[in-house]
């Protein structure tokens, strides 16, 4: 069975006095009678509290309220500390023969890249930490690793800058996307391009003569062909030819298959392969296990940031959602139409994929009343639990208290 043939994970969910009562909130701009002609199995689950876990399975599973922090402040301070220096290697002409060129790339690289939580980059730079000997922690070694995370911050960057034109997003990280930024426009998709290459130059400089140099270059452009082909996914689903939504696309394994490529291999596999094969790691089985946890994982996290697009707060989010009124096939689109009966989905298919904000709040509702929060509580916590134990069982070679650890910073997260 292909990776993305494996089925999304059985959903538990939570008797009907249970849910009322943790998600009261969620009912007061909404009426709850659709819900009460929902079939029993939706509302029907062993009770336990909002942020609790079951009775089961929780002995080797740490709380949601562990420490989740991958690094420390000093660490962070250390990696950012490079980022200058990056600037410089790609902005540096010695001859000076295109200044301009230099100047607005800089401007490029420094409005995109630092911001956000940059989590990709760390991660590249603790797993290798995790894996390597204390002896080959120098400082030669840390300095290419950091170079490293900065490469996959450059990669998430220019398809950040590339799917905001493409999805008409006007924020990112809290202030304007790039393309929306005065006389910038469409050179963003330039910017992009130029960026891209940049990791190129970057790799080709400072690893040319490093034995796993072909390992992470095709690395690289493995994880950019794949996050492509999701892309191309995401984009097809949702709309006909004539440019009507189409909910006949909108099934689990699409979504599944969409996610795995647009998110889960740059997101999740790339930084922490990149820090096996810097470690030396090159026992293929020892790939192939990180890759299949990896990539659950990043489903995982996908299915985080569509909940969030709907019900996450765009103050801390940095962005305002607009899966709803652009027709994304999102998680919240695929379960409500598995989950609800003719009329969620005659509301679907007359309000799914409008820009009336009226139609985006029916949508909304609708969620609420198939209680699609409670059906993400329980799909959190079970994935997570799931996840967190086939990481226990790892073998010897895989960085395994960092994957626990960046499992668990995972859990529950509200950005």
């Amino acid at each position: 069975m292909k990776l993305w043939q494996c089925p999304m994970p059985r959903i538990i969910f939570r008797s009907w006095s249970s849910s009322v009562a943790s998600q009261g909130h969620l009912l007061d701009r909404c009426s709850i009678r659709a819900a009460a002609t929902l079939p029993f199995g939706i509302l029907h689950s062993p009770t336990r509290s909002r942020y609790g876990s079951s009775a089961s399975n929780h002995n080797s599973v740490p709380s949601a309220y562990t420490s989740k922090s991958l690094t420390s402040k000093e660490e962070r301070r250390e990696f950012m500390s490079l980022f200058p220096d990056i600037v410089r290697d790609l902005t540096a002409d010695p001859e000076r023969i295109l200044p301009d060129v230099e100047r607005w790339f800089s401007k490029v690289l420094q409005y995109n890249v630092p911001g956000g939580k940059k989590n990709r980059g760390i991660a590249t730079m603790t797993a290798y930490k995790s894996l390597a000997s204390p002896g080959d922690l120098t400082p030669e070694n840390l300095h290419l690793v950091h170079i490293l995370g900065w490469c996959v911050e450059m990669m998430h960057t220019f398809f950040l800058i590339v799917d905001d034109i493409a999805d008409g997003s006007e924020l990112r990280r809290g202030k304007p996307s790039w393309y929306r930024v005065k006389d910038v426009g469409l050179r963003a998709i330039n910017d992009a391009f130029m960026m891209e290459q940049g990791i190129y130059y970057l790799l080709r400089k400072y690893f040319r003569n490093k034995p796993y140099y072909v390992d992470i270059m095709e690395l690289f452009h493995d994880c950019t062909i794949k996050t492509t082909v999701g892309q191309c996914l995401d984009l097809q689903s949702g709309r006909d030819e004539e440019g009507n939504i189409d909910l006949s696309s909108f099934t689990m394994d699409r979504y599944t298959k969409m996610v795995k490529y647009k998110t889960a291999y740059y997101s999740f596999y790339l930084p922490v392969a990149l820090s096996m094969f810097a470690a030396g790691v090159q026992n293929p089985e020892l790939l192939r296990q990180a890759k299949t946890i990896l990539l659950e994982m990043g489903e995982f996290f996908q299915v985080q940031d569509d909940y969030l697009d709907c019900f996450g707060d765009p103050n801390i989010t940095g962005k305002q959602g607009k899966d709803i009124e652009d027709g994304k096939c999102s998680w919240l689109a695929v379960v409500a139409l598995q989950r609800g009966m003719a009329p969620q989905r005659a509301i679907m298919k007359e309000k799914y994929g409008r820009k009336d904000p009226a139609c985006v709040e029916r949508i909304k509702c609708m969620y609420e009343e198939l209680r699609l929060p409670s059906v993400y509580e329980a799909y959190e916590e079970q994935t997570y639990r799931r996840i967190y134990q086939e990481i226990q069982q790892t073998s010897v070679g895989i960085p395994q208290a960092f994957l626990m650890k960046y499992m668990t910073k995972l859990y529950r997260r509200r950005e």
